[in-house]
């Protein structure tokens, strides 16, 4: 069918630091020396000579940790951002789901958004004409779609974002991370429509954190690690190679200060992650239906009000199964200053099947987020050795949750003649 994607030595290379705004010719000649001493030092290789190509028609997954560079080579391949080098050819119409609704004007209502959004990405008002009333259906926003999207929810703004853009009819579609829009029914509603862009021949490459996502989607899969190409073939593959780089299991213990793929400003940062059993020891051993506690290290580099830690607990395939949170459960934190410390959390019954699991975990306030390590490390959930309490039903065949339960026979009841 012929190519419609060939990415050939592509690297994109970013500056740190804030951009300094010099007035005076002191300020000038001064700069010019010391841009020149920190520029090496000062860069970071987002991609680095990055090759792969896509024939027409392919659903490719694209996978790595958080700062791998996915995002980048997206934006990159959509013309969002420039490369530093390198060549990029995209044959066809495109789409991109990168960041949806960024190109939504908040005095404007929804429905003139539509046109504003479709008209940014390539339609012509005649094609939106056509296939409005499909998108406001699918964005869920009928009840709303006269009002200024700048009262629209974060979640109604995305949602509306991803309908313009899916019904857009692209030739080739970048989607990165759309399982984070919306709840499960609209997630959904967006994986039923890219499998209907596979099946009409287009062209997909998917970015998501939820491997069994992408194995169902994907036939081929590429694995991008530090901006480097790592694995490109069949998905199953590849996601098991992928997996098995993330930290051994049959630990007690996690250091997390060195690890380098986390998000977030670093004014709270976690340092370490034990694992202890219900005497508060050393534990390597997880059980269903066993108590168990992680304490949390951490340190607070500048003070902050109320603090929200976070664990949240994904299947070997990378779907998130729960999330726990001081403000899920009502733990208010205090005001913190900096310095070092700790905070426990403590699970009555693990609940998990046994099999392998990963946690993230991450610190936050509102609308900011401190420290975010996603994947960062494995566990793995063994049959309890406390008896029969549990009954037979630990094995994953039956699920990734054990869920407690009891039965009772009613009285019999008469045969009606």
């Amino acid at each position: 069918m012929g190519e419609a994607i060939h990415v050939e030595h592509l690297t994109k290379r970013y500056r740190l630091g804030s951009l300094r705004h010099e007035t005076m010719l002191r300020e000038v000649i001064t700069g010019m020396f010391r841009k020149r001493e920190r520029r090496e030092e000062q860069t970071i290789l987002a991609v680095n000579d990055l090759n792969f190509k896509v024939d027409q028609g392919e659903v490719v997954g694209l996978i790595g940790r958080n700062g791998a560079g996915k995002s980048t080579t997206l934006k990159l391949l959509s013309k969002i951002t420039y490369p530093t080098s390198g060549k990029i050819h995209v044959k066809g119409r495109v789409a991109s789901l990168i960041e949806v609704g960024t190109g939504f004007h908040d005095e404007l209502t929804g429905r003139e958004n539509i046109y504003l959004n479709g008209s940014i990405l390539g339609m012509r008002k005649k094609e939106i004409d056509q296939r409005i009333d499909q998108i406001i259906h699918f964005a869920g926003v009928e009840k709303f779609i006269d009002t200024p999207i700048k009262r629209f929810s974060s979640g109604m703004r995305l949602r509306l974002g991803f309908a313009v853009a899916a019904h857009m009819d692209p030739d080739v579609l970048f989607v990165d991370e759309v399982l984070a829009v919306g709840d499960a029914d609209f997630q959904k509603k967006c994986l039923t429509a890219m499998d209907e862009l596979r099946s009409g021949g287009r062209t997909v490459i998917f970015v998501s954190h939820n491997m069994a996502a992408i194995e169902n989607l994907c036939p081929r899969t590429i694995w991008i690690d530090g901006g480097k190409l790592r694995a490109d073939g069949p998905t199953q593959q590849v996601i098991a190679s992928y997996l098995a780089t993330f930290s051994d299991a049959q630990r007690s213990g996690y250091d997390l200060e060195k690890v380098a793929n986390r998000g977030g400003n670093g004014m709270m940062r976690f340092t370490r992650v034990d694992f202890l059993d219900e005497r508060g020891e050393p534990t390597s051993v997880f059980r269903s239906g066993e108590p168990i506690r992680v304490r949390f290290h951490y340190k607070v580099n500048e003070r902050m009000k109320n603090p929200d830690i976070a664990l949240a607990i994904h299947s070997d395939l990378g779907t998130r199964i729960t999330t726990v949170s001081t403000w899920q459960a009502g733990y208010y934190i205090p005001e913190l200053e900096p310095g070092v410390g700790s905070i426990d959390l403590v699970i009555d019954t693990l609940v998990l099947q046994p099999n392998r699991y990963y946690l993230s975990m991450w610190i936050s306030a509102v609308e900011e987020w401190f420290d975010v390590l996603d994947h960062c490390i494995a566990i793995d959930v063994e049959e309890s050795d406390t008896g029969t309490s549990l009954g037979r039903g630990l094995h994953p065949k039956w699920g990734l949750v054990y869920t407690p339960s009891r039965w009772q026979l009613g009285p019999p009841v008469a045969a009606s003649r």
